[in-house]
């Protein structure tokens, strides 16, 4: 064997060897990942739940497990859907900077020249509401939703009417602070409309799912289909199970299911601010979007702004972007958004340095998604 040859030779087993280790560590790590949420259903921690992790380029991992219906032992696939809740306030805060890529609207316009029946005044300003700085009240909103028979009826423009009515003075003034609220994703779905000039809905339908191809059983402002959707739960022995009347309406409190209470099927009466209904796997296709250099739902501009650390009035950074929480661990920094109501909890993540996303999705309403994704997401990123 010549030197040339056998050169070749040995680096051709080198990268065979590397490739083959590689594949050995992955694998590792995967079987790992799958024992830990495997052993989150065994005790007794949900019923069931879905993890996905992406690149910018396709899915890396995705693990769906445990039961979707307790009582008839359905189980959760990756198609199942599940309602996620405020993580559905990133994808608004895409749809507004669509619409600002558009010059439909600009961060600086006050909302009162959209929704001129609000009653916050003149100072607050699209910006406020993304980045959650707007001073408007965030009264405890779990009781802000309707059943799935009442949907088709539903008149969500009374229902904001009577809590803008209930709640009508800011709590500061516009930009001194960060401060959560429902109130302001709920009225910056309605400027979406007013914008576009079509319904919040359509409009998210349209721009945001068609664009990227989600399958229409897996993403939606409804619920896709009763056989492909999992049923939500709180934890029989829990602190949410004993205030569950002062919490939720009993109409919606179903039956105990082998240690879980069922919560019957719901949706919010503001869909801009929580409305969702999806897979992990649909909504990981977003997050693998954003990860992408060039994005099918926003701008190189645009997409840096929905990552631009917001200010208050002094200058200060507050710990939100225009559509993101920001959290730094010793070892990591990353965006997130956490979603939480009766019946389900979830919480997705995107970590810049390492173009990765991650996202969970529970149907315990208690489920310590932040514990778990710390745990399970450190595999993939070390």
């Amino acid at each position: 064997m010549n030197t040339i040859v056998y050169f070749f030779f040995v680096i051709s087993c080198v990268t065979a060897a590397c490739e083959g280790s590689m594949e050995h560590i992955m694998q590792d790590k995967t079987d790992r990942v799958r024992d830990f949420l495997e052993d989150q259903i065994r005790s007794h921690k949900s019923p069931g739940l879905q993890y996905v992790v992406t690149g910018p380029d396709s899915e890396i991992f995705s693990y769906a497990g445990g039961w979707a219906d307790v009582a008839a032992l359905r189980p959760i696939l990756p198609a199942t859907t599940m309602m996620i809740y405020s993580m559905t306030k990133t994808v608004t805060a895409i749809a507004a900077l669509q619409l600002v890529e558009k010059k439909k609207i600009s961060l600086d316009d006050p909302v009162i020249d959209y929704i001129r029946d609000m009653p916050y005044g003149n100072g607050v300003s699209i910006r406020h509401l993304i980045s959650q700085t707007s001073g408007i009240p965030n009264p405890i909103p779990l009781k802000w939703v309707h059943s799935s028979e009442e949907h088709s009826k539903f008149d969500e423009s009374m229902a904001l009417k009577r809590i803008m009515a209930e709640n009508p003075r800011l709590d500061f003034k516009p930009g001194n602070k960060y401060r959560y609220s429902n109130i302001s994703y709920w009225l910056l779905g309605r400027i979406i409309e007013k914008a576009s000039g079509t319904g919040y809905e359509d409009y998210m339908r349209k721009n945001i799912f068609q664009r990227l191809k989600l399958p229409l059983g897996e993403i939606d402002f409804v619920i896709p289909s009763l056989h492909n959707h999992s049923k939500g739960y709180i934890p029989k022995w829990s602190a949410l199970n004993l205030f569950k009347g002062i919490l939720i309406e009993r109409r919606f409190i179903g039956e105990y299911e082998n240690g879980w209470l069922n919560i019957k099927d719901h949706y919010l009466n503001g869909p801009s601010f929580g409305g969702i209904v999806c897979s992990a796997r649909a909504i990981g296709a977003v997050l693998r979007d954003l990860l992408k250099n060039d994005s099918a739902l926003l701008d190189e501009k645009s997409k840096s702004l929905l990552f631009e650390q917001q200010r208050d009035n002094d200058g200060d950074p507050v710990e939100m972007t225009l559509g993101w929480h920001m959290r730094s661990t010793k070892n990591t920094s990353f965006f997130y958004k956490e979603g939480g109501g009766a019946g389900f909890h979830s919480e997705m993540r995107i970590y810049p340095r390492s173009r990765l996303a991650s996202i969970i999705i529970a149907n315990n309403a208690s489920f310590d998604v932040k514990t778990v994704l710390d745990t399970v997401d450190r595999e993939f990123l070390q």
